[in-house]
C-alpha cells in the first residue's frame, strides 16, 4: 500500500489512538482494495488499514483471478465510524466477498488491534487525499445512506438490471454493461435477488394535470417546477438530501463502477441544469452549492483519469467529456444562461466562471459567444444553434420588413 505522507512517530501513535481501523481479514494477494479516493493491490502481509479518520467512508474492492490480471466487477459500501473504532471484516472464499463478523469474535479482534498486535500489517491511510474525499463527500450524511443504501449495503453492478436494449448509451453506459456482461465471476442473479439503492425517481418528461400545447412546452424547457416538487416532496424541503444523493450516486458510479449510480447522477444533473428560473429566483443558494459540488466531482475525476493509470485509469474516459456528449451541452447551456443574466447571485456567478475555466483549461471546452446576427447569438460550428439566413433589400421588402 503505498503511501505518500510522512509522519513523526507521536503524531501516528496519537493517529493510531484515535483513528479508525478497518481490519480485513484473509484477503487473497492481488485484490483490487480502495477507501475513498485511493486504491492499490493486496499484497501478502495486508490485513487492514489504520489510521482513518473518524466519519463516513467508502470501502469498494475487486477480486481477482490467482494471477491478478482479471477482475471481477467492483462491490463497495459505506460505514459510518467513530472515533478509535475498530470495524472487522473477514473474506468469504467461497463467495469472494468481505462478510461481516460475530459480535465475539469482532470485540476480541478489536481488542488485538488496541494493543497493536496487528500494526505492522495495517497500511496507515493517506491523509493528504482526505481532502479530495471531503469535498466529494460533505452533503452525504448517515441519515442520506440510511435513505439510498441497498438492503445489506453492498454495492454493486452485479445486483443492477442490464440496459434497455432499445435505449440510447452513451460511451459510459456502453463500458459498464460490456464490463458486466464479459465479466467471468458474474453470475446468475434472479430478479428478486437484485439488491439496488432506493434512488429518488426523477421523470424525464412532466406530465402536469390540466396543461396543455405551450404550458406543457414550458414545464419541459424550464425544470424550475419539477425541482421544487421534488424538493419537496422527495426531500421534505432538504436541499442537502438532494445534494447527498447527487454525491451518493456519483462515489457510487465512480468508486463502485455502479451503473445505476451513474443513472441517477445523470438524471440529477440533468435536472438541475434544466432549470432557467430556479437559480435566479427561488434556489440561488442551492445552485451555488451544486455548482461547487460538480465542480470537485468533475476536478476530481478528471485528476482520476490522468493520474490513475497504472490501475487501469478512470471510467471518465475522453469520449465522455467529448464536445458531443450530454454533459457539454448541459453545461454549456447553464454557463451561457448565467453569463446572460440580468441580475445574478454573485456567489452562484463566481462558481459558475471558475467551473467555466476548469472545463476550459482540462477539456478545451468553450462557452463563449462567437458570433451575432441581429442579437441572435450562436456558436460556430454549433449544430444545435439555429438557422439563420440573411436576406438581402428585396428579400426584405417582399417580406415587409422594410
Amino acid at each position: 500500500m503505498a503511501m505518500d505522507m510522512e509522519i513523526d512517530s507521536e503524531t501516528a501513535l496519537q493517529l493510531m489512538k484515535q483513528g479508525v481501523t478497518l481490519l480485513l481479514l484473509d484477503v487473497p494477494q492481488y485484490t483490487l482494495l480502495g477507501i475513498d479516493t485511493q486504491i492499490f493491490s493486496v499484497g501478502p502481509a495486508f490485513k487492514g488499514i489504520k489510521m482513518i479518520p473518524p466519519g463516513l467512508h467508502f470501502l469498494f474492492y475487486s477480486s481477482s483471478t490467482k494471477d491478478g490480471r482479471e477482475f471481477s466487477p467492483i462491490t463497495g459500501f459505506f460505514i459510518h465510524a467513530a472515533q478509535s473504532e475498530v470495524i472487522v471484516r473477514k473474506w468469504d472464499q467461497q463467495d469472494e466477498h468481505l462478510v461481516k463478523i460475530s459480535e465475539e469474535e469482532c470485540e476480541g479482534y478489536s481488542q488485538a488491534v488496541r494493543n497493536l498486535e496487528f500494526d505492522k500489517h495495517l497500511g496507515p491511510y493517506n491523509l493528504s487525499q482526505y481532502g479530495d474525499w471531503k469535498r466529494l463527500s460533505n452533503y452525504v450524511t448517515k441519515s442520506v445512506i440510511d435513505r439510498l443504501e441497498p438492503i445489506g449495503g453492498e454495492i454493486t453492478v452485479i445486483d443492477e438490471p442490464g440496459m434497455d436494449k432499445n435505449t440510447p448509451k452513451t460511451s459510459m453506459e456502453k463500458a459498464l454493461d460490456e464490463q458486466l456482461r464479459t465479466s467471468k465471476f458474474t453470475t446468475s442473479i434472479e430478479k428478486s435477488q437484485r439488491r439496488k439503492c432506493y434512488y429518488t425517481s426523477i421523470p424525464r418528461l412532466i406530465k402536469h394535470r390540466g396543461a396543455q400545447g405551450e404550458q406543457l412546452t414550458s414545464f419541459n424547457i424550464d425544470k424550475t417546477q419539477l425541482l421544487e416538487s421534488i424538493i419537496i416532496k422527495e426531500f421534505g424541503g432538504s436541499e442537502e438530501l438532494l445534494l447527498g444523493e447527487l454525491q451518493f450516486s456519483f462515489i457510487a458510479f465512480l468508486m463502485g463502477q455502479s451503473l445505476d449510480g451513474f443513472l441517477q447522477w445523470k438524471s440529477l444533473v440533468t435536472l438541475l441544469f434544466g432549470c432557467t428560473e430556479a437559480p435566479f429566483h427561488t434556489r440561488s443558494q442551492l445552485f451555488t452549492k451544486f455548482i461547487k459540488v460538480i465542480y470537485y466531482q468533475l476536478k476530481y475525476g478528471l485528476q482520476k483519469e490522468h493520474d490513475n493509470a497504472e490501475s487501469g485509469g478512470s471510467l471518465l474516459d475522453d469520449s465522455w467529456f467529448s464536445a458531443d456528449s450530454f454533459l457539454y451541452h448541459l453545461c454549456k447551456d447553464f454557463i451561457m444562461l448565467v453569463q446572460d443574466a440580468s441580475v445574478v447571485d454573485g456567489d452562484l456567478l463566481s462558481v459558475t466562471r471558475k467551473l467555466e475555466e476548469l472545463l476550459k483549461n482540462t477539456l478545451g471546452w468553450e462557452f463563449q459567444k462567437k458570433s451575432a446576427v441581429d442579437g441572435i447569438y450562436f456558436e460556430e460550428n454549433d449544430e444545435y444553434a439555429p438557422v439563420v439566413e440573411m436576406l438581402n433589400e428585396d428579400d426584405m421588402k417582399k417580406a415587409g420588413i422594410l
